[in-house]
């Protein structure tokens, strides 16, 4: 079994700790486990994704969203069948699932929809205004004539 370890790297960085815990999260083996239910994450457009599950037989009170700073977990459990029903053939899973997904910061969940067995998650990226690149202008003179110009935020690229 190969391991990685990430020691050397923390102590030259600063504030990468979370990258490095998900890189070692990341390359540990865990047990064999069911990729259930199955979905697909698409990206839509710059800052804009969709995470859409197949969740044939749940219903919208069966599953809960959940996101807690940059972590989005979705999970649902089946309800007991009614009394009385008997079930003669089972073909669709209805077993409880539990999905966690790890957000990049600023991303929030923005829509929820189910519809035809199908859970559709939309997310989309908000960096703050504070936080985006920005242009730093270099002053020019001596500190009595010195001017310096107003930080400017950078063009966002076509």
């Amino acid at each position: 079994m190969r391991t990685n370890d990430f020691t050397p790297l923390y102590r030259s960085t600063i504030g990468f700790d979370r990258l490095f815990d998900m890189l070692d999260q990341a390359t540990r083996v865990e047990p064999i486990s069911p990729n259930w239910p199955p979905y697909n994450v698409e990206k839509l457009g710059e800052d804009r994704y969709r995470i859409t599950m197949a969740v044939a037989g749940f219903t919208t009170d069966e599953i809960e969203i959940t996101q807690h700073e940059n972590s989005l977990t979705v999970s649902g459990e089946k309800r007991p069948e009614p009394e009385g029903v008997q079930v003669l053939h089972r073909g669709i899973a209805g077993r409880a699932f539990r999905q966690a997904f790890s957000l990049a910061d600023h991303v929030r969940v923005t829509d929820a929809r189910l519809e035809n067995g199908l859970l559709t998650v939309d997310l989309v990226r908000e960096v703050p205004e504070e936080l985006k690149p920005r242009r730093v202008p270099i002053a020019t003179g001596g500190a009595s004539g010195s001017r310096v110009a107003q930080i400017e935020h950078e063009p966002k690229a076509a």
